[in-house]
């Protein structure tokens, strides 16, 4: 059984940054894709981020430019480096693992953290 723990989350103001991290344990597999995902009150839970056990990454749309995934050395954890946050930017975020190539589809992944807040103040 794996099991995701995230940190970093927190109450910033528009244009600071936050680094989300997502620890895993349990049984992990050279496959893997590990994601981030969002949700706001209201509103659907949606992709932000994904990254390969080849170190393959994806954005979405909305956070190009400004958020980066990445690994640990240990390959067990991974991080969410956000940059330039917007109100808009506020949410509940999730990481997200899934045991095969990446998917932007949140149905596909297998196992879920526990979420942690992000609240960006105009």
């Amino acid at each position: 059984q794996v099991q995701l723990v995230e940190s970093g989350g927190g109450l910033v103001q528009a244009g600071g940054s936050l680094r989300l991290s997502c620890e895993a344990s349990g049984r992990t597999f050279s496959s893997d894709t590990t994601a981030w995902f969002r949700q706001a009150p209201g509103k659907e839970r949606e992709f932000v981020a994904q990254i390969t056990w080849s170190t393959t990454t994806n954005y979405a749309d909305s956070v190009k430019g400004r958020f980066t995934i990445s690994r640990g050395d240990a390959k067990n954890t991974v991080y969410l480096q956000m940059n330039s946050l917007k109100p808009e930017d506020t949410a509940v975020y999730y990481c997200a693992l899934r045991l095969g190539s990446g998917s932007y589809a949140n149905t596909n992944y297998n196992y879920w953290g526990q979420g942690t807040q992000v609240t960006v103040s105009s």
